[in-house]
């Protein structure tokens, strides 16, 4: 694919500086550069590679003021990160999916078969499931008894639905994910031991939910898992039983959500981030990575940070000093050994 500069500016509501017809072939870092390279400068710390990159174009903020002369073209844009989105959606072009049905495929006779459902090898649809048109099932994925898939949803090599399961309309599930699995649910005995108990409930996943791959989306123990529409969760996520992801909130990778704990709309949560159980979590809720959060959240808007976590600017502050307690723990001892011998000096005198 080719554009010049001139053409990706029209496409993304930009302004070129320098030559609006040099020749775009592909997108590429700023520190790997290249001829024909369109990149970008979104985060400032990457700004001294704007200064010696190779790559033909950059895409900047309308803002930006260079501190040096800039030998690509720039293409001014007022949001970086949405001209990107743009402008990759283009470079990659269609994604072309299987289409039909294999013949190694085992679909059950009782299952329901959509329109212009593409089907891969070695995939299994039991009893009573239902694929809605154009849903794409790539190589050896399982959808369980009464699952229901809605139109327009790619599942991706590998990837197991269990029993019960619904997933919406225009989903993507990345390889070797698995939903509705059993939540961990054990009730312990007398004797010390563990007796399961069951998982009768389900996983409902609504519109447009991105799940990346090896995430584990467990069933409810009684009534239901909810994943809410326009909701993003990345890999190796787990996900436990009668847990509720709210609206368009974003999950990255590693993150742990504890049963029957409630995200709200709009929340985003860092890698390796971890919730306790029974807890509900306000609206727009910034969780930092590696944080734990261990008590509700009622507050809408926060930034936390921390194990446990709290305030973002109150734990800075709080890490600030961390960072000096070898310090002072030395000053202290020095004070210490210091007094001591004042007071033996005394003592003797």
């Amino acid at each position: 694919m080719k554009m010049t500069a001139k053409d990706i500016a029209a496409l993304v509501g930009g302004t070129v500086e320098g030559d609006p017809d040099v020749v775009i072939t592909r997108p590429g870092k700023i520190e790997e550069g290249g001829e024909g390279v369109l990149t970008f400068l979104a985060n400032p710390k990457y700004e001294p590679w704007i200064y010696k990159t190779t790559a033909s174009a950059v895409l900047v903020r309308n803002d930006f003021q260079p501190r040096e002369p800039v030998r690509a073209t720039l293409i001014r844009v007022p949001d970086v990160q949405a001209a990107v989105a743009r402008l990759l959606e283009q470079f990659a072009g269609d994604v072309q999916h299987p289409t039909g049905i294999a013949s190694s495929a085992e679909i059950h006779a009782e299952a329901d078969i959509g329109e212009g459902v593409g089907i891969g090898d070695f995939v299994v649809v039991a009893r009573g499931a239902a694929i809605g048109d154009g849903c794409v099932l790539y190589p050896h994925v399982y959808v369980g008894e009464n699952v229901h898939i809605g139109p327009n949803t790619v599942l991706y090599p590998g990837v197991k639905v269990y029993r019960g399961t619904v997933i919406g309309s225009r989903c993507v599930v990345h390889a070797n994910t698995v939903i509705g699995s059993d939540g961990f649910g054990f009730a312990p005995r007398p004797d010390g031991s563990w007796k399961k108990v069951p998982q009768t409930g389900r996983v409902r996943i609504e519109d447009d939910v991105e799940i990346g791959a090896n995430t584990v989306i467990d069933r409810a123990t009684m009534g239901e898992t909810v994943i809410r529409q326009g909701a993003k969760i990345d890999n190796l996520v787990q996900i436990a039983h009668n847990v509720e992801v709210g609206p368009h909130t974003v999950i990255a990778a590693q993150a742990g959500i504890a049963g029957s704990t409630k995200l709200g709309r709009g929340c985003q949560v860092g890698g390796q981030a971890g919730f306790v159980g029974h807890i509900r979590v306000a609206d727009g809720t910034r969780v930092q990575a590696q944080s734990g959060v261990a008590r509700a959240v009622t507050e809408p808007g926060q930034a936390l940070q921390g194990s446990p976590a709290f305030g973002y600017m109150d734990y800075n502050k709080a890490y600030a000093v961390f960072k000096k307690l070898p310090e002072l723990y030395r000053k202290i001892h020095e004070l210490e050994k210091q007094l001591k011998k004042a007071l033996d000096k005394e003592a003797k005198d």
